[in-house]
């Protein structure tokens, strides 16, 4: 076997600010900022003109997504552009994501059975069929995955990869707005939490209130943690695989734990959220010869800090909902935290925006690190300029 590469010095804002440092200027990426609110990637997907779940396993797709904000906006990592219904299709789920409607499952999970039909097939064993009716191995989505993160990592210029112009075929290589002081820019992979995974599966869609799965989890415990298990292990799974193939970082996204009582969550859904930790920890990172500090985040999450904390992440994500310096004391200053400018602001007059983002850093020096982020993703609507100005911000404020 190979000896893996050493890792380049100074180590990047990123990594540094996961791993309980303070950098020389604050680390800042967007969720969500490989997406909508950027017109070449609305171009991008015009010209290839695939279902969403198809162009996340097109490696030169995958790949100018990723790249594309980190040439614009100059952040400090890069985010893997895919979807966390990608490990489902993998084992051989049949869901697809509707335009302004969401995942959708031809055939909800909701008894026993079903959830034992699951069993048969984890992540990249099953099979899935692409908008012609052509019938593909999960093995093949796998080896696309491997191959967009190979590309990615060429442009960043991490320590396995040196950069090499040319190297992807869609559109010309750009330089990197900002170049990082460590000289290469993180890939963070990530996945969804098993809650968020099981919720879709149970309800087939979209649901406000996510009754049913609510409703399985205390009308028959056994089949809700087998599903649990499943998920875990399936998402645990995609995001060691981002790891091992070089992701030097991963967010664990959970969009529905909101909805749960801290009860529900403590005993019915972080213990999943723990295994699926568990099992990405396992990885170990080709660009930094470790395994990858893991950030915990969910939405609507205030009264769930704490437990989110001890599933096992090195930090934990703050949503727009919560203040930042007040969700520093609920972790007792424990852990490095990630977030939290609201979304709706960035419509607003700059100095407003401005004004938030200083209270925001202040706010983030209680914590043994801070990355700045978004409360949520970015909305499609959004001034890319808007995102440009906040980076750039954040750094000079920070130095």
């Amino acid at each position: 076997m190979n000896a893996l590469p050493p890792p380049h010095s100074p180590q990047p804002a990123l990594l540094a600010a996961l791993n309980g440092q303070r950098p020389a200027r604050t680390p800042v990426w967007f969720m969500r900022q490989a997406g909508r609110s950027l017109p070449e990637y609305r171009q991008l997907r015009a010209q290839v003109n695939l279902p969403m779940l198809e162009a996340c396993l097109n490696p030169q797709v995958v790949a100018q997504a990723t790249l594309q904000p980190v040439r614009r906006h100059g952040v400090d990592a890069a985010i893997f552009f895919s979807d966390i219904m990608v490990p489902l299709r993998l084992a051989g789920v049949d869901v697809e994501i509707k335009p302004q409607v969401g995942p959708v499952l031809s055939t909800p999970i909701r008894t026993r059975d079903d959830v034992e039909r699951l069993l048969g097939c984890g992540f990249g064993q099953g099979t899935w069929a692409s908008h012609d009716g052509a019938t593909h191995q999960g093995a093949e989505g796998v080896a696309a995955l491997r191959e967009a993160i190979a590309l990615i990592l060429t442009e960043l210029g991490t320590p396995a990869q040196a950069p090499k112009p040319g190297a992807l075929q869609q559109g010309t290589p750009q330089p990197l707005a900002q170049a990082q002081p460590a000289g290469w820019t993180p890939l963070i992979g990530f996945g969804g939490a098993p809650f968020t995974l099981a919720a879709y599966l149970v309800e087939g869609k979209p649901s406000r209130d996510h009754l049913a799965a609510r409703s399985l989890m205390h009308a028959d415990p056994p089949t809700w943690d087998l599903l649990m298990r499943w998920c875990a292990q399936v998402t645990g799974d995609f995001i060691a695989l981002q790891i091992s193939c070089g992701a030097s970082a991963a967010q664990l996204f959970d969009s529905w734990a909101g909805s749960l009582s801290p009860t529900d969550y403590r005993e019915r859904v972080a213990p999943y959220s723990a295994l699926a930790i568990a099992r990405a920890r396992e990885a170990i990172s080709p660009t930094t010869g470790k395994a990858a500090p893991l950030i915990h985040f969910a939405t609507g999450s205030a009264r769930l800090l704490p437990q989110m904390l001890a599933a096992g992440a090195q930090a934990v994500g703050v949503d727009d909902r919560t203040e930042l310096d007040w969700a520093i004391g609920q972790l007792e200053g424990s852990c490095p935290v990630q977030g939290n400018l609201n979304p709706a602001l960035l419509t607003a007059p700059w100095p407003v925006i401005e004004q938030a983002i200083v209270e925001c850093l202040r706010a983030g020096h209680q914590a043994p690190g801070h990355v700045f982020n978004l409360g949520h993703g970015v909305p499609p609507t959004t001034d890319p300029a808007v995102l440009t100005r906040i980076v750039e911000f954040v750094h000079k404020e920070s130095l």
